[in-house]
């Protein structure tokens, strides 16, 4: 009997302990419990998202009046600075000064129809025929030699720089190139040399070329034509020696 006894007693104490250290068995996790736990999820993150634009809601409109009241003392300081600021009384009007009408001439100067001129390589003022019929200009040369001087053609020349009634000053020079003057069916073509010259009539200065023949015949020892005047002169025929009238000049008219 005793020995049942304790028999039940060890067996119960066995099941006893298998009962304590038993783990729990969790249940399985089913597609409904899934679904359910997603969409409490679900609206708990859409209403921080909610949550988050309510209040930049707010802060934007809190922003939008601090710049209204903001815009509001602005314009509020601009008007009462203008009020401040004192009328300046209106400048007076300056008289308009009038403009002097352009000179048609533009750069170039007025000739009249005889001028005295100088020219520099003879040191000598002529009278001269200012002639827009003429296309060359011709300085009155006598005793024309031409020779040639380290291979460059030059010609010797005489001037009557002393009065058309003594004898004339010789002068060289290196002739530039030659041209052929038309002349009348007796006489044919006069084939003249070309020299370089500076000439001064005035206070104006110009070059020119000017070719050699015997003017003793004609009114003027110095003619300038339509090469010479262009682009630098015009002409009054109504009008002699505009630029002055020199004493000294050499000249085969007797007046």
């Amino acid at each position: 009997m005793l020995k049942q006894v304790i028999a039940l007693s060890v067996v119960a104490a066995l099941i006893a302990g298998c009962s304590v250290t038993q783990k729990p068995i969790t249940p399985p996790l089913t597609n409904v419990d899934f679904n359910n736990g997603l969409q409490v999820s679900q609206t708990v993150i859409i209403d921080a998202i909610n949550s988050n634009n309510s209040q930049q809601t707010n802060d934007i409109s809190a922003l939008s009046t601090e710049i209204r009241k903001l815009k509001t003392q602005v314009s509020t300081a601009m008007r009462q600075k203008s009020e401040t600021i004192m009328v300046q009384p209106p400048m007076p009007k300056m008289a308009e000064v009038k403009q002097c009408p352009e000179s048609i001439m533009g750069e170039k100067f007025l000739l009249g129809e005889v001028e005295s001129v100088f020219i520099d390589e003879l040191k000598v003022k002529f009278a001269t025929r200012i002639d827009t019929g003429a296309e060359s200009s011709s300085l009155d040369a006598r005793n024309i030699v031409l020779f040639e001087r380290e291979g460059e053609q030059w010609v010797r020349f005489d001037v009557m720089t002393n009065g058309f009634d003594q004898p004339g000053n010789t002068f060289e020079s290196e002739v530039e190139h030659f041209i052929r003057i038309k002349q009348d069916v007796d006489t044919g073509n006069d084939r003249r040399p070309v020299i370089h010259a500076h000439l001064k009539i005035g206070k104006y200065s110009a070059e020119t070329e000017l070719n050699l023949t015997d003017r003793s015949h004609l009114d003027y020892p110095l003619l300038l034509g339509r090469k010479f005047m262009k682009d630098i002169a015009i002409v009054d025929v109504g009008q002699m020696y505009i630029h002055g009238k020199a004493k000294n000049q050499i000249t085969t008219l007797i007046k």
